[in-house]
């Protein structure tokens, strides 16, 4: 499918091209395991010699066709998809990374990640060290050390709603010769592109708005191929030097622009498994289909909802970057002029009790620990998602203890604000 057709026919076209008598619907390959007919066939797929399917737990025809759609609305070289969002997260960086190792990150994410990449690979021993998106360069550069291996950051941030300066990081990665990891999860490639500003490997809960309704739990990590892993090939041994488990194939010299999304097909998920099924695949793909469609609505939406709370006069602060005075609207216009995402975070007068109270209070909107579906939900981080972080944790993710993260729906606007007002008046 070529690259140069536009968004909305990728979400539509890309992946799946049947020939003659073939499904025009992408099939679930509902199969463990695949045929072949001699002994040397199946060798050389484990050889990494030919390409072809032998066990859905590393690839399956499914998978590999959703994963190509996502890989060309990215501009990707290849991708890969993942039982979740986080396997999607700790594969992206054990890919490259190992015990010993280290990597900057931006402190402004979802809370989650940060317990697995501050508690969990530490466990691994990798390190992390967290840095304030907003500093300078200067000072986010400090963080790194020798035996750093990338830096990694969420395109918006996941509650705090914060805008990655994509170039920025991008420049700041590429100085100390690793690659920019972002998680494009909110804007999605719809309203934002992070390889077109510099970012190296995107990842994606595509649990959100790319499924759209809620229905599939999923992940994926795109490969821009840009990065040159044989110029720090003392940083990227596995990359860089034979791999024994595969007779000592060296995957930059085998696979060339495709080794990382390689190694992390044939060497990670072979090994520890985390694969999307085939049925989720599929209900993703479907998802895909109208992600050009939802995304615009779920924008318009959200910018309504945000404009509402901010002349609510029970509303103490409102953080949504499509409002002129927050302070990421230049940033969200630089990387995502046609909008950022369908969520919007504020704050009640009277704090956290009164919080908790509206939300008991709204109709439409349901309480869910979820984000970003064609439904209105609604969640308090501090007490949820985010509540084995400290005070001082959540604050350095930018989560504060009022926060409340309202996913904007593709229902009608004025029905979801009617919603809101309803609440508020309780």
């Amino acid at each position: 499918m070529s690259a140069k057709l536009k968004p909305e026919t990728l979400c539509v076209q890309a992946g799946w091209t049947p020939g003659k008598g073939e499904p025009r619907v992408l099939p679930i390959y509902q199969s463990t395991t695949f045929k072949y007919d001699t002994s040397e066939q199946m060798a050389r797929l484990f050889d990494l010699e030919d390409t072809g399917y032998f066990y859905t737990r590393l690839q399956n025809p499914t998978n590999d066709a959703v994963a190509a759609k996502i890989a060309a609305l990215e501009g990707g070289v290849g991708a890969m998809l993942t039982s979740s969002g986080q396997a999607a997260n700790f594969y992206a960086l054990f890919n490259i990374c190992q015990a010993g190792d280290h990597f900057v990150c931006s402190s402004a994410i979802y809370g989650g990640t940060f317990n697995l990449f501050a508690v969990t690979m530490k466990k691994l021993g990798i390190e992390v060290t967290f840095v304030n998106p907003d500093a300078s360069e200067e000072d986010i550069a400090a963080a790194f050390r020798p035996n750093t291996k990338a830096l990694f950051g969420e395109t918006i941030s996941n509650p705090s709603l914060e805008v990655l300066d994509i170039e920025k990081f991008a420049r700041i990665a590429h100085s100390h010769g690793v690659p920019l990891i972002v998680d494009n999860t909110f804007p999605t490639p719809i309203n934002c592109r992070p390889f077109e500003w510099g970012a190296d490997i995107v990842v994606h809960s595509t649990t959100k708005y790319m499924d759209g309704h809620a229905t599939s739990v999923g992940g994926a990590i795109v490969d821009s191929g840009n990065f040159d892993w044989d110029a720090h090939a003392d940083k990227f041994p596995g990359l860089c030097t034979p791999d024994e488990s595969y007779h000592g194939l060296t995957y930059t010299k085998a696979f060339g622009k495709m080794a990382y999304i390689t190694k992390a097909t044939a060497q990670l998920m072979r090994d520890l498994g985390s694969i999307q099924s085939p049925q989720n695949a599929f209900l993703l793909n479907l998802g895909l289909e109208t992600l050009h469609l939802r995304v615009p609505q779920h924008c318009r939406n959200a910018q309504a909802v945000a404009e509402y709370l901010s002349t609510n006069d029970k509303v103490a602060w409102v953080n949504y970057c499509g409002l002129s005075d927050n302070k990421y609207n230049a940033l969200a216009r630089k990387y995502m002029p046609e909008g950022s995402c369908g969520v919007v975070s504020f704050g009640l007068k009277g704090g956290r009790d009164v919080a908790i109270r509206f939300m008991d209070n709204l109709r439409l909107a349901a309480i869910v620990t979820h984000v970003a579906d064609a439904r209105t939900c609604v969640l308090h981080p501090a007490s949820h998602t985010h509540r084995q972080l400290t005070d001082e944790q959540l604050l350095e993710a930018g989560v504060r203890p009022d926060l409340i993260r309202f996913s904007v729906g593709i229902e009608n606007a004025d029905d979801i604000i009617a919603d809101i007002a309803q609440a508020l008046d309780k």
